[in-house]
Parts: C-alpha cells; structure tokens; sequence
C-alpha cells in the first residue's frame, strides 16, 4: 500500500513546474501542422500532376 505517512509533503494544486510538458507539447504540435501541411501539398501535387 502507499505510505501516507507525514514524511510527505501536502500536494498543492498548480504548484508543479510545466514548463518541459508545454514546451514538448508546443514542439508536438507544431511538428503535427507541418506534416499535415506537407501531406496536403503532396496530395494536391499528386492531384495536378495525374491529371
């Protein structure tokens, strides 16, 4: 079982540092935009050449 002794700290609600999950979160994203940009160009690409 855990161990609630008084050892450890009380958690305080949005006391946790972020800053390197919305940095990676940011990074995600972008890196998602752009390889939905580059699939339609691709796509678009294909579309005008096959025709």
């Amino acid at each position: 079982m855990a161990d609630h002794g008084k050892d450890h700290a009380e958690h305080v609600h949005g006391s946790m540092d972020t800053s390197v999950q919305e940095k990676t979160f940011a990074g995600f994203i972008r890196l998602s935009t752009w390889g939905a940009g580059i699939s339609i160009g691709v796509l678009i690409f294909m579309a005008l050449v096959n025709s």
